[in-house]
């Protein structure tokens, strides 16, 4: 993933002398996602453009272009690892996506969430339009309690899936009023609501009771993640619940108590570190005001979490 503050730009072959283009866009792409191959249908005369959108944690790439084929061999993932996913979502137009023996047929409306850790061959037809999501590793696998390639043909017409596409057109349609701790706040939520998506929460005959406790237990959480006596036994009081119950509920998918109170904290600093409003806090009333015990405990878990000191971000971030 690219690294740095909330970045918008669009790219198009346009402004390229027309034998160029192939190569133009064979660097280009590689400059987005990870090293692959491409094969053109076209390559005299390749037209595509994109709008991207990326934070230190996400990317937003929404592309259109002629046919052409993506693939990322072994030798590839050897060279250049990349175990993040991206989610892939035709706006119009159709995709051929394969990958672990799995075939997937995409059209408007249906999704598949890739991994770029293993192989995968990806063929385009003639002006496709599309999103393409960069999730790290860490957002799914996490939550999940497993490795991928997770899923393909995710239905995102309805119900949960049609909030996930909403929210991403919403992500690109908003692109230019958005800041960098507004996109990735958008962009955590996507990710919340793709996780109960591949996990089967959609299903009518999922748990209703088990869901409605988790959907309120998180919003309970990023509500109150800055007090510091906020434990599991306090949201269950407060929520009028057992504490067995919520931990049933979010045992479902992957988390507890302690470690969803630990993710709302760390997503807190870790958006006021990005925000200019609290560049005159220190680290330490960061972490207090933040619900940590300490500065070096903030560190610890930050850095487990996001690969850098939360002083680290910071610079990065300036």
């Amino acid at each position: 993933m690219p690294t740095g503050r909330y970045l918008l730009e669009s790219q198009s072959t346009g402004d390229v002398d027309p034998r160029e283009r192939a190569d133009f866009w064979s660097e280009h792409i590689a400059s987005y996602q990870s090293r692959m191959g491409y094969r053109y249908a076209h390559p005299d005369n390749f037209r595509g453009e994109t709008v991207c959108q990326r934070s230190h944690n996400y990317q937003l790439v929404r592309f259109e272009s002629d046919e052409i084929e993506y693939s990322r061999t072994a030798q590839q993932i050897r060279q250049t690892p990349d175990e993040d996913y991206r989610l892939l979502l035709p706006i119009n137009g159709r995709i051929l996506l394969r990958q672990d023996d799995e075939v997937a047929h995409l059209t408007p409306g249906s999704a598949a969430l890739v991994t770029f850790g293993a192989p995968f061959q990806c063929l385009q037809e003639d002006r496709a339009l599309a999103y393409i999501f960069t999730i790290p590793a860490r957002e799914i696998d996490g939550p999940l309690c497993r490795k991928s390639p997770l899923a393909s043909g995710l239905d995102l017409t309805r119900g949960l899936g049609g909030v996930v596409r909403s929210m991403l057109n919403g992500l690109h349609e908003e692109r230019h009023a958005l800041t960098d701790s507004q996109f990735d706040a958008v962009s955590d939520r996507i990710v919340e609501l793709l996780c109960m998506l591949v996990s089967g929460d959609d299903r009518p005959d999922a748990p209703g009771h088990l869901t409605e406790v988790e959907a309120l237990a998180r919003r309970y959480v990023r509500d109150q993640a800055a007090d510091p006596g906020l434990t599991g036994t306090s949201m269950a009081h407060a929520l009028g619940w057992s504490l067995r119950q919520i931990q049933l509920a979010l045992q479902r998918v992957g988390t507890t108590p302690r470690d969803l109170i630990r993710e709302e904290r760390l997503r807190l600093v870790r958006d006021r570190l990005q925000c200019a409003e609290c560049d005159h806090m220190t680290i330490t009333e960061l972490a207090h005001a933040s619900g940590f015990s300490s500065a070096s405990a903030l560190s610890t878990a930050f850095r487990r979490r996001f690969g850098v000191c939360p002083r680290e971000m910071r610079r990065g971030a300036g």
